[in-house]
């Protein structure tokens, strides 16, 4: 099927029935999930699957409806239910659909070789990884290996003439597992995602990590509460990221519900602190020619050396705002509305040498696990669980669980004193190696 024709099909369709203004939204979907525990294959699970969502303006109004029906009758039936709730909805001026025809050209997203990736290599794959993770002597159990892969299709067309589409894969493996030492019990896992399946990395590395991560949190120890500096691991930078991300979020912006509104052009945090988004980056896992409405993507510097310089919009707000769509406008899928959300969202690299900087650290704490909330968008108060090691005399000394750290975000930003050179782009939502100099830790 001529998914491209259908889109454009599909728009006409909802002007006929009624609408001023009319956006398609077409998906398709293959996803392969595959477990092994214990060197047993325990899962294999394939499905397939294709819909689309109607949102449609009549004088103003908005309806929005969706179907996993391609056929005649039910995307009619659809298209007349959208259009029906949109005549019992509030006029909104800024209920307006992009128009903009251009889509940015990416580089890799879409693996022509992994469909013919047999499905017993990928099993042997995953199967080997756990092997190899359990060879480790201070491993005692497995927590399943895994493998996953997918493709999927995006068509999208309005009646201000956009017709656009893109394909893209991704695949991923990853191991659980579990040491033990007398009464204890640690777990560590490792993954790795991908556009291309040549670019996986190899096995023994996620094995020999997934290992590594469990066997050296035996032993921890407390500490005692005081103020000292912290050391985030990247697998945390998402800690600092995510309060950033909800309080540069457009909506909340005009809602007053960010600790960043109306600073613009500020000094919001020390000069080695970057912040990006990009939709443009090549094999990038959130790398996508256009955003969930049609707009173009582009890398945008949100944060440039501690001065805030936007926020991020979808069209709507961006109207309301009285501003440009950024092209980030989120879509779970074709059921749902778009929304505001990142692409690769990023602490740019520093100089450091992450190592570098622990031996530079005469005491504190390295971070590589944590729980709660990270900043709370609203308040910029931050608090958490921490577990991690313990740093003495420019050395991580012993393991740690059960911390607390505490702060806000105005310490923490303007706090960063080193910024590592360890960026891992193939991330989503990541930083390298980073020093906040001093924060609130809670033990005993």
């Amino acid at each position: 099927m001529q998914y491209d024709t259908l889109t454009q099909e599909l728009v006409d369709r909802c002007l006929r029935q009624g609408a001023d203004a009319a956006e398609v939204f077409l998906e398709t979907n293959r996803r392969l999930s595959l477990a092994v525990r214990n060197g047993e294959l325990e899962t294999v699970q394939e499905w397939s699957a294709h819909g689309v969502g109607f949102r449609v303006f009549v004088e103003g109004k908005m309806g929005f409806a969706h179907s996993n029906d391609l056929s005649d009758a039910s995307v009619d039936q659809a298209i007349t239910s959208a259009v029906a709730f949109a005549r019992h909805m509030t006029a909104d001026e800024h209920n307006l659909l992009p128009d903009d025809p251009e889509a940015t050209q990416v580089e890799g997203l879409y693996d022509e070789d992994l469909a013919g990736v047999h499905l017993d290599h990928k099993i042997s794959l995953i199967t080997e990884l756990e092997t190899l993770a359990m060879a480790d002597p201070a491993v005692n159990r497995s927590g399943g290996s895994r493998w996953g892969d997918g493709e999927r299709a995006v068509y999208l067309a309005n009646s201000h003439g956009l017709s656009k589409s893109y394909r893209s894969t991704s695949c991923s493996f990853g191991v659980t597992v579990v040491a033990e030492k007398d009464d204890q019990r640690s777990s560590g896992g490792e993954s790795c995602s991908r556009r291309f399946f040549a670019d996986l990395v190899p096995a023994e590395e996620v094995a020999e990590e997934a290992a590594r991560n469990a066997r050296e949190m035996l032993d921890p120890q407390m500490v005692r509460t005081q103020r000292a500096a912290v050391v985030f691991d990247p697998r945390v930078a998402g800690a600092l990221l995510g309060g950033i991300l909800g309080a540069i979020n457009g909506e909340r912006v005009l809602q007053g519900a960010s600790f960043l509104a109306g600073r613009i052009g500020e000094q919001i945090g020390t000069e080695l602190l970057t912040v990006v988004d990009d939709g443009t980056l090549p094999k990038g896992m959130a790398t996508a020619p256009f955003d969930g409405e049609g707009v173009p993507t582009r890398r945008r510097v949100i944060i440039d050396g501690g001065f805030l310089r936007g926020f991020m919009y979808n069209t709507a707000v961006a109207s309301r705002a009285g501003v440009q769509s950024t092209g980030n406008a989120s879509r779970g899928g074709y059921a749902s509305l778009p929304g505001i959300g990142p692409h690769a969202f990023y602490i740019a690299a520093g100089t450091s040498d992450p190592e570098a900087i622990v031996r530079d650290t005469p005491r504190g704490l390295y971070v590589n696990g944590v729980t709660g909330q990270g900043i709370n968008p609203v308040t910029g108060s931050f608090s958490g669980g921490a577990q991690g090691f313990w740093i003495e005399n420019g050395r991580r000394a012993f393991p740690v669980r059960g911390l607390t750290i505490a702060g806000t975000a105005a310490e923490m930003l303007h706090g960063i004193d080193m910024m590592a050179n360890d960026l891992d782009l193939n991330r989503t939502i990541t930083g390298p190696t980073f020093r906040i100099r001093e924060m609130q830790i809670g033990g005993i």
